[in-house]
């Protein structure tokens, strides 16, 4: 006993050495997107079908978490974003910005960001071949077939609310995929996109501001996919 207390005495009297703290998961990353508002969706692995959603505020120079939820991803893991074929059921890894948000029900308060609501009219076109691909349309077009197009409002609560994740939006490569969004859960694991519970998405909404370009980073903890890759 006595061997244990003079033992303890010359820790205390050196001190505790202190551990490091890790920087911010953003101020790990090649690039941010370049705003001040940031989303991170992080899984294990690329097999993984959970992992956690964080989104993040840039104050005084510094990276401040603003909130985190659960987040559920494709039921087929993650893959890159550049070598994703469409209906796999992955979700595409990678840096993407946030063109706007939509849903099944009115706009959540504090939403700032454009918001379409949702009607019996809206599609997500998904059909290689039309000119509409990985885009949303009121009213079918002729050359987008309903069996290759999501019928929005079908999805009830699982788009009660979503942000679209810019993913093949800006100039669609045809069969890497289309309709990749951040929404509310459903059942369990996603057909590629990244979803979280109700609460969390109107958080997210009444959070993102537009003028400070907020983007999404999916990836994983290590690996080609590593989300500090970005």
């Amino acid at each position: 006993m006595r061997v244990l207390l003079v033992l303890g005495a010359a820790l205390l009297s050196l001190g505790a050495v202190p551990v490091p703290v890790p920087a911010p998961l953003p101020a790990r990353m090649a690039d941010t997107g370049g705003g001040s508002q940031l989303i991170t969706a992080e899984a294990a692995r690329t097999g993984a079908t959970t992992g956690t959603l964080t989104w993040w505020d840039r104050r005084g120079g510094r990276w401040v978490k603003a909130g985190s939820a659960p987040a559920r991803f494709g039921a087929q893991g993650l893959v890159e974003g550049a070598r994703r074929r469409q209906g796999t059921n992955t979700t595409p890894t990678g840096l993407y910005r946030l063109p706007y948000a939509f849903g099944v029900r009115a706009r959540p308060a504090g939403t700032r960001f454009p918001y379409v609501r949702v009607t019996e009219r809206s599609w997500w076109c998904q059909d290689n071949d039309s000119r509409a691909y990985n885009r949303r349309v009121e009213g079918l077009p002729r050359d987008c077939r309903a069996t290759e197009a999501e019928h929005l409002v079908s999805y009830g609560t699982q788009y009660a609310h979503a942000l679209v994740i810019g993913f093949n939006y800006d100039r669609p490569v045809r069969g890497r995929g289309a309709g990749i969004f951040l929404h509310v859960n459903g059942r369990g694991a996603t057909a590629g996109c990244v979803s979280v519970p109700a609460d969390a998405m109107r958080a997210v909404l009444a959070w993102a501001d537009p003028a400070r370009r907020p983007h999404i980073a999916v990836g994983t903890r290590s690996g080609p996919t590593a989300i500090t890759r970005y």
